[in-house]
């Protein structure tokens, strides 16, 4: 298995109350193949990535399985990760990156100064030269500052530092926000291109329609949990949690009179969620059984949270 996730959980931790930002999630994939991770803001997407790549917060606490090419990687120390995966097996565009740049550097420092993190043995002018020809940039850019580059450009440049270490894994979270439609499809031209290279993608998004030009998989989460996960395909075609259905509902269509559905309310509480189905406030199919504990019902491909199909 190239990576497999069991009943991983993060809870941040304040002063008074802790956040169940994760809770209990579990999924597998593939070498070669990539997941879509979708939902609304808030969901856990993002503490997700962020727990694979050991970069939470001090005040969090995490506990679940996370094997990496059947290496058990999530006790190990953060040493060790740095020096043996981090970067090299598993890196991340994180999100709004273009405001992750050093304004104060130039490109190239960046570049230099990751590759000196990372104890980079190689000729540093020959491999960040490849990788930013990799994803389409001039030689040009490595002398600008980031404020002399586009939106477009700063994005690219990002997703260049996740690549110079060459990872067989890139975690992108959000990796088209707050970017122009014809920069948004350059993106994921990009992405698809790096795809077909061998690399595997892991898409955090709340645009079903980008996963859908990315992924092989997709996990749909809603307030902490993975409720439905499958092959895309399948998902799309054939939904079967509530929530799922009601975002596919939610993409506005081509050529189509009706009125987009909207989801009515607001997700619940991470601080005490409900022991029961999450999605009970909001489900216009909810039984008096959801409110306690939801299903995890197996299918061919994958899992669903609920019981309409026990």
């Amino acid at each position: 298995m190239f990576l497999s996730i069991t009943d991983l959980d993060v809870k941040y931790k304040s002063q008074e109350k802790n956040v169940q930002a994760v809770d209990h999630v579990s999924f597998y994939l593939q070498e070669n193949e990539s997941i879509g991770i979708a939902g609304e803001s808030g969901c856990g997407k993002s503490t997700l990535g962020l727990a694979i790549m050991k970069t939470l917060q001090d005040n969090a606490s995490v506990t679940g399985k996370i094997i990496f090419e059947d290496k058990s990687i999530l006790y190990i120390s953060d040493s060790d990760f740095t020096k043996n995966f981090r970067w090299k097996q598993i890196s991340m565009v994180f999100q709004g990156a273009m405001n992750s740049l050093d304004p104060v550097f130039t490109i190239k420092k960046q570049f230099e100064e990751i590759l000196k993190k990372h104890e980079f043995k190689g000729d540093y002018q020959q491999v960040i030269e490849s990788s930013i020809s990799a994803v389409g940039l001039p030689h040009s850019a490595l002398d600008k500052y980031p404020h002399e580059l586009s939106g477009g450009m700063k994005q690219r440049v990002v997703i260049a530092l996740a690549l110079i270490l060459k990872p067989k894994m890139v975690i992108a979270d959000e990796p088209t926000t707050a970017l122009d439609v014809l920069v948004q499809a350059q993106i994921m031209v990009l992405l698809k291109n790096l795809k077909k290279s061998g690399l595997s993608i892991m898409l955090i998004s709340h645009d079903l329609g980008i996963i859908s030009e990315i992924a092989e998989k997709i996990g749909i989460m809603y307030a902490g949990q993975i409720v439905e996960f499958g092959n895309l395909s399948d998902i799309y075609k054939d939904p079967k949690h509530p929530y799922t259905i009601a975002l596919l509902n939610a993409i506005p269509k081509l050529n189509n009179s009706e009125r987009i559905i909207p989801l009515k309310g607001s997700p619940p509480s991470l601080i005490n969620p409900p022991s029961g189905c999450r999605f009970y406030d909001r489900c216009p199919k909810a039984m008096e059984k959801c409110k306690q504990t939801p299903p995890q019902v197996k299918t061919e491909s994958g899992f669903v949270m609920c019981w309409l199909h026990e």
